[in-house]
């Protein structure tokens, strides 16, 4: 791996660990230091390798950097007299030998630790989850602009009054009380399954698929799962919908990086391994009163892990949607519900339904259109996906939607 290749790839993996830990060192007040700490170490990385050999061990070499610069920053700064020393020991004090502890531990109780205090109730739930993408995560704020369908100086003004509001507040990196846990959990969910959703579906890269993103979403729910305070139905629920989506992933794309449709997916290179573990979260996540999304949505992921197209399959998948949309209405459920409903009872009775719905600016919506009305009215199937053409905003989109018109 070239270090264009490898920098791209640590920076989604190591950033967001450094600067959760760097965050928990220096208090939340100080979140743009540890982001500067961790940016300056990559920027370090990129004019150190380009010209030098990569280190065998590039990981360590980063935490080591990151290890500097942090301890340089806090014996220059206000922060090692009023926030660090004062719970030094003498002997620290004098060697300055001032702890940065990178240890894998650390790394996920500081992660965990910051989900929370960053999912506080005093800030709005969306420049949560962005704040939360952002630190946590790495996205640019492209991306978390593009997950939000909003500009990129409206991002940044929700981050940096979330920011603020921390500081203000005075919000410790640190678990809250149980009752706090419970208040909080639904945030960090809620990230999460983002977080995912941008890794198995981006309309904000052209990589039909980003397989690293998935993966961080799975790494961090692994991580409530792990940690007996945040192992909770729910949790296990989301992580039981991600391994059953994960376990499609190579299915979903092909040979030129377009997007293969469900129904064309070859059933051989699906991950057997995250279905059956699939299997066992879901399982973990019936234990208990409460019923989430993410039990519904893992159920119908659940269902799609079986190939085969029978009548029991979409029409359990239809009653599965039938409820989650009881529970908790979105245009994307709407649109996967009304697919089921073509399934299970026929593609008239879906164009009924979906007609219903209006999601004009929604290159999707015209999309099912596009193949309700295959095989029933050639000029009106034409008609939606030449909209969908137009709604498009990937080329990997654009293709795929021009090849359904072409093979009319």
């Amino acid at each position: 791996m070239t270090h264009q290749e490898l920098i791209p790839h640590l920076f989604r993996t190591e950033f967001s660990k450094i600067t959760a830990v760097l965050c928990r060192r220096f208090g939340v007040g100080h979140i743009e230091v540890a982001e500067d700490i961790a940016s300056e170490t990559f920027m370090l990385a990129i004019e150190t390798w380009t010209y030098n050999k990569i280190p065998e061990n590039p990981t360590a070499w980063l935490y080591a950097v990151a290890k500097n610069k942090a301890k340089n920053h806090l014996t220059r700064q206000h922060i090692f007299t009023d926030k660090v020393k004062p719970n030094l020991t003498p002997q620290e004090v004098t060697t300055a030998e001032i702890d940065i502890d990178l240890s894998e531990q650390n790394i996920a109780d500081s992660q965990l630790q910051m989900l929370f205090a960053i999912c506080h109730p005093a800030i709005p739930l969306e420049s949560q989850i962005g704040l939360a993408l952002r630190i946590l995560c790495g996205f640019g704020i492209d991306e978390i602009a593009n997950a939000f369908l909003t500009s990129k100086e409206t991002t940044n003004k929700r981050l940096f009054r979330a920011r603020e509001k921390l500081r203000i507040e005075k919000i410790p990196i640190a678990f809250p009380g149980e009752n706090e846990i419970n208040n909080r959990i639904d945030a960090v969910l809620t990230t999460l399954y983002l977080l995912f959703n941008e890794g198995y579906y981006s309309e904000s890269k052209e990589a039909v698929v980003q397989e690293e993103l998935c993966q961080e979403a799975m790494r961090l729910c692994r991580l409530l799962i792990a940690n007996p305070r945040t192992n909770t139905p729910p949790v296990n629920a989301l992580m039981a919908l991600m391994c059953f989506h994960a376990s499609r992933l190579k299915a979903r794309k092909g040979q030129n990086g377009e997007l293969v449709l469900y129904d064309n997916q070859d059933e051989t290179l699906w991950n057997q391994e995250l279905i059956t573990s699939g299997a066992i979260y879901l399982k973990e996540a019936s234990q208990g009163t409460r019923i989430s999304k993410y039990h519904f949505e893992a159920s119908i992921a659940y269902w799609h892990t079986i190939k085969e197209d029978t009548k029991e399959k979409w029409g359990n998948i239809l009653q599965l949607y039938n409820q989650l949309m009881q529970l908790e209405y979105s245009p994307i459920a709407a649109l996967n519900r009304t697919y089921a409903l073509a399934k299970a009872n026929g593609k008239e009775a879906a164009i009924i339904e979906a007609e219903k719905l209006k999601l004009t600016d929604n290159h999707f919506y015209f999309v099912l259109l596009g193949e309700l009305y295959k095989g029933i009215d050639h000029t009106k199937a034409k008609s939606h996906l030449e909209q969908a053409l137009a709604l498009a905003k990937t080329s990997t989109d654009k293709r795929t939607i021009q090849r359904s018109i072409d093979l009319l």
